[in-house]
């Protein structure tokens, strides 16, 4: 494990020493600004003091105001409008509040939604679902969190009498579909500030332009942005700019007066809880049991929980979708067991740059979990393929630095379908292609991997000493959450501390160790898995990287710990 310092230009730690002056705060915390792209006091305050003011018009996004007016036409003229959207956390979440939103204005006979099967339909929209609506009438296709890349499927319900006002954050290929309305920064002809909203955020902004339009209390609108901040944290999208504020309100509100489906997973999330929820408990706590109806069984169970204002109802949704999540847990480690069974009997593996595993009876829904699971253990771009009507088809993942899409792209001859972004794909094979596929695969990694790429790293925030873990310390950190992508937790290096000689293990496997320097006193810490490092550092000297996780009680009340991630 390589430990990587991250640095500043000159100019920035000059800019760091004056921000600490100016902030009254140690140039460690500066530091962190910086790294953030936090300059000014300015800067600062928004980021320290989100506001509902921050938040950008809705209006300078491309084809707000079509969308808004088609949107109002079909609420004025009490069309059918149908509510679209995929089957994960984004897509669910953006579905369900869109629905709960209009809801407020039409007529529930004039409502529906349609959430796409996993693995009957596919990703995005299907033409099974262009022929849902035509066959009940719908006139208005609201598409959220997908159907940028669906050029001919818009084209053919546009045809057929179906308007779509697309809503999606996914970056735009080729021909962008004729809908009535597309609204997406990432558009080349889109101005708007904030490009890297999810799904369910540019739904919420299609909401508040329709609010502000027919000037309606904000209320109608903000209530749920909640859906946004579990949308923008499971879905690993930048945390800061406007996405920042929607999340720190989002969490606010989960916390003080969840929507009841999500007061309610919550509630079988978590069997004991006496502290507030963090963006880290909708990743690894809320998101993957939302995901799981999708994965296992259908999209549209996620939706029936998150639209359910009544709490027997939605108790019983969320203790469904728990026990389905339980269900992909279980599946998971037999997968993962399975997958690594493969690897080890492969004599060749260790020449290999590449981790290719297939099995036909795989669940087609949890292999890039695996995938994902596979790269932690290897450190390798890793694919896990299983059978799917007729094709060999899974998921790749890849290595911090790496193109696995550009690898992909070079083996496309022999790939049935394929479509993915720099870290992750999806992509199906024909059966006599495989082997073909595994060898050229392998190939344009070798070709194109680095040593330097192959090194697992930890990133490095700032060297902090254990002094300067005060009170005041402490209060300023917590002002850092919500973290996430552009704002991570941050990674301290300590430097040259020492165990007491009272370090002893904790639970199955861990270590308790209680850190000094400089002083005689004593800073408790938690290292994970540490416990093959007991006879190594016991009443030694040492460096470690630790993370300071603070806790928000129900009180209110402050308390921190030490999580130490990597030690030498």
């Amino acid at each position: 494990m390589q430990w990587v310092l991250k640095e500043i230009t000159e100019e920035n730690k000059l800019q760091k020493v004056k921000l600490s002056k100016e902030l009254n705060i140690s140039e460690t915390l500066s530091h962190l600004l910086i790294l953030r792209d936090i300059k000014s006091f300015e800067d600062a305050r928004k980021f320290f003091r989100p506001q509902w003011s921050d938040l950008y018009s809705p209006f300078l996004m491309h084809d707000m105001e079509k969308a808004m007016n088609r949107l109002h036409q079909a609420i004025e003229n009490k069309e059918k409008i149908l509510i679209y959207g995929d089957y994960d956390v984004d897509g669910t979440t953006a579905v369900s509040a869109m629905y709960l939103f209009l809801q407020q204005f039409t007529n529930k006979n004039l409502l529906d939604y349609y959430i796409p099967d996993r693995f009957e339909e596919g990703y995005g929209v299907s033409y099974e679902g262009v022929k849902y609506a035509r066959q009940n009438d719908f006139s208005l296709m609201i598409i959220l969190d997908c159907g940028i890349k669906e050029a001919e499927k818009i084209h053919h319900a546009q045809s057929i009498g179906i308007d779509c006002i697309i809503a999606d954050h996914h970056v735009p290929e080729g021909i962008v579909p004729g809908a009535c309305a597309v609204l997406n920064p990432k558009k080349t002809n889109c101005n708007y500030p904030s490009k890297e909203l999810t799904g369910c955020g540019i739904g919420l902004k299609l909401m508040q332009a329709y609010c502000i339009k027919n000037k309606l209390k904000e209320d109608y609108w903000s209530k749920f942005i909640d859906y946004v901040a579990v949308s923008t944290a499971a879905d690993i999208v930048p945390i800061n700019d406007e996405n920042r504020v929607l999340v720190y309100y989002g969490l606010e509100k989960i916390n003080k007066y969840p929507s009841v489906g999500l007061k309610k997973l919550s509630d079988v999330a978590f069997l004991k809880r006496n502290r507030k929820i963090k963006v880290s408990d909708l990743v690894f706590m809320l998101a993957p049991r939302i995901n799981a109806a999708g994965r296992l069984e259908h999209g549209s169970k996620a939706v029936k929980l998150l639209i359910s204002r009544d709490e027997t109802e939605a108790e019983k949704c969320a203790k469904d979708l728990h026990d389905v999540n339980t269900q992909r847990q279980d599946l998971d480690k037999q997968t993962l067991e399975e997958a690594i069974q493969i690897i080890e009997k492969d004599d060749t593996f260790t020449q290999k740059k590449t981790t290719v595993v297939y099995k036909e009876n795989w669940n087609k829904g949890i292999v890039g979990i695996v995938a994902a699971k596979l790269v932690e253990k290897y450190y390798r771009p890793t694919v896990v393929l299983t059978e799917h009507n007729g094709y060999i088809t899974g998921s790749a993942r890849s290595i911090d630095g790496f193109d696995l899409y550009e690898a992909l792209l070079s083996c496309k001859e022999f790939i049935h379908q394929f479509g993915g972004h720099k870290y992750a794909a999806g992509l199906s094979i024909e059966k006599n292609n495989l082997e073909r596929f595994v060898h050229h695969f392998e190939q344009s990694v070798q070709a194109f991997i680095t040593e330097e790429q192959q090194v697992k790293k930890i990133y490095v925030d700032a060297v902090l000493n254990l002094n300067e873990i005060d009170t005041k310390f402490i209060n300023i950190l917590k002002q850092f959450e919500p973290h996430g992508p552009s704002n991570l937790h941050p990674v301290f290096w300590i430097k040259k501390v020492k165990d007491s000689g009272r370090m002893h293990e904790h639970g199955n496997g861990h270590l308790k160790m209680y850190l000094t320097q400089h002083s005689q006193k004593e800073y408790p810490a938690i290292f994970f898995n540490g416990i093959k490092h007991f006879d190594t550092f016991k009443g030694k000297t040492f460096d470690c990287l630790c993370k300071i996780d603070i806790q928000d009680i129900v009180s209110d009340e402050a308390v921190y710990s030490i999580y130490i991630q990597d030690i030498k």
